[in-house]
């Protein structure tokens, strides 16, 4: 890919692209999913370590929450699901 280098007055270098190929858009493409297996197999990363971590602990907590408020309703459940969804459309 030829590229043409611009200099603005306060003495950036800027390149322009001039020429673009049929392949740059798959040469990207390749690259980026290259970075993305990558990271994807470094385990010892504390970004997805914590990132992890943060999702499968909050859907673990939403589980278990409803999984609470199940039993404690009983055989009102559908009761309570009927009258949420009534309160929800008279509010929309």
């Amino acid at each position: 890919m030829s590229q043409e280098v611009i200099t603005t007055e306060d003495g950036l270098k800027v390149r322009k692209l001039v020429d673009l190929r049929p392949t740059t858009a798959k040469e990207y493409q390749d690259a980026i999913i290259k970075r993305v297996d990558h990271f994807s197999k470094r385990k010892d990363s504390v970004f997805n370590d914590t990132t992890e971590n943060l999702i499968v602990r909050g859907l673990q907590l939403a589980l278990k929450a409803k999984v609470a408020i199940d039993k404690v309703l009983g055989d009102n459940k559908d009761k309570i699901h009927e009258f949420i969804e009534k309160l929800l459309f008279i509010g929309l």
